[in-house]
């Protein structure tokens, strides 16, 4: 227990959760703090960069194994399946439609690349090595929950979903569709930078340096100020959210995390490497899959599982959740 309020209190401590708190509080007092949002969509941009050309080095330093190609298998199957476990939870506690439940729980199944950075800074902090691969793992995880949170909702398969009865502009839309599956920015970023980072090896890092490590901490100290603004307008401006909304998405990171320890003791992961795949699978994305619910499930209330996710996950993740997964992997893995 002194081991999870001394990591509890470290991470509280650290400049970037600062910076997050710093903005959910110029948020409410109603500041005119703001990121401009070709700013903030930069920062973003230079954090996948980073983090995926970081963890293609280590990949290309470690080499090809068979725990890579295992943990990217369960890294898939568990964003499959998560969605399954908050769609009823959506639809008991928070009480929302079918179809609003369903893109909800796509965002559960998907991952918060934030939240992965976060993790990996706090890894490195606790002195954790971790593998290289945990980024190709995290890409992987991004997009099969939105096919999940699709076939929740009742559409069936992209091609067929709504039989003789699909309009024309819906037709238009599936293309639409699986490119934001399958091609999202944010993805194609994480993974290029990757094989990049896997292609150019400790030679490519030697000439990004300066780049990728030396403004990392403030680049994230920016982001996450923005993050906090965001995230505490949505609180503070969503009057439709309820209690239940709340307590599901708490409950949702408690049991993504609980699969990903599962997961992690089963396939012999390291300390670190289990912590990063148990962050996964406690985040709830709030990019690549409202952009894609946008265009797949207009029915679907976005206030509802954006106040969620991006509300209630992400800071819960990085305030209380990052410590009791390292704890909790130390102890299991330790």
């Amino acid at each position: 227990m002194n081991d999870i309020f001394g990591l509890a209190a470290a991470n509280l401590l650290s400049p970037p959760v600062l910076f997050f708190v710093l903005g959910g509080l110029a948020a409410f007092v109603r500041s005119d703090l703001s990121v401009p949002e070709a700013a903030a969509k930069t920062l973003s941009l230079y954090l996948l960069l980073a983090i995926g050309f970081k963890g293609g080095v280590a990949a290309n330093q470690a080499g090809f194994s068979m725990e890579l190609f295992s943990v990217a298998i369960v890294g898939i199957i568990l964003s499959f399946l998560l969605p399954l476990i908050a769609f009823p939870l959506f639809r008991i506690l928070a009480k929302l439609d079918q179809k609003t439940a369903a893109a909800t729980a796509a965002h559960y199944g998907s991952i918060s690349i934030v939240t992965f950075v976060a993790a990996s800074d706090f890894a490195a902090r606790a002195d954790l090595p971790v593998s290289g691969h945990m980024v190709a793992v995290a890409a992987l995880m991004e997009s099969p929950a939105i096919l999940t949170g699709l076939l929740l909702a009742g559409m069936g398969s992209l091609a067929g979903a709504h039989g003789k009865a699909r309009s024309k502009k819906s037709i238009d839309e599936e293309p639409s569709i699986w490119r934001e599956v399958l091609f999202n920015g944010g993805v194609v970023l994480l993974i290029g930078a990757f094989l990049v980072g896997l292609a150019t090896g400790p030679t490519g890092m030697v000439r990004l340096d300066p780049f990728v490590n030396g403004i990392f901490q403030g680049v994230l100290c920016l982001f996450l100020l923005d993050m906090g603004l965001v995230a505490a307008r949505r609180l503070r401006d969503g009057r439709g959210i309820r209690p239940g909304l709340v307590g599901a998405a708490i409950a949702m990171p408690l049991i993504g995390a609980g699969f990903g320890l599962a997961s992690s003791f089963v396939l012999g992961l390291s300390v670190g490497d289990a912590a990063l795949l148990t962050t996964l699978a406690a985040s709830a994305s709030y990019i690549a899959v409202p952009a894609a619910m946008r265009v797949a499930l207009p029915e679907a209330n976005p206030a509802a599982y954006l106040s969620a996710s991006l509300g209630v996950t992400f800071p819960f993740n990085l305030v209380i959740g990052l410590p009791l997964w390292f704890t909790a992997a130390q102890y299991l893995l330790g």
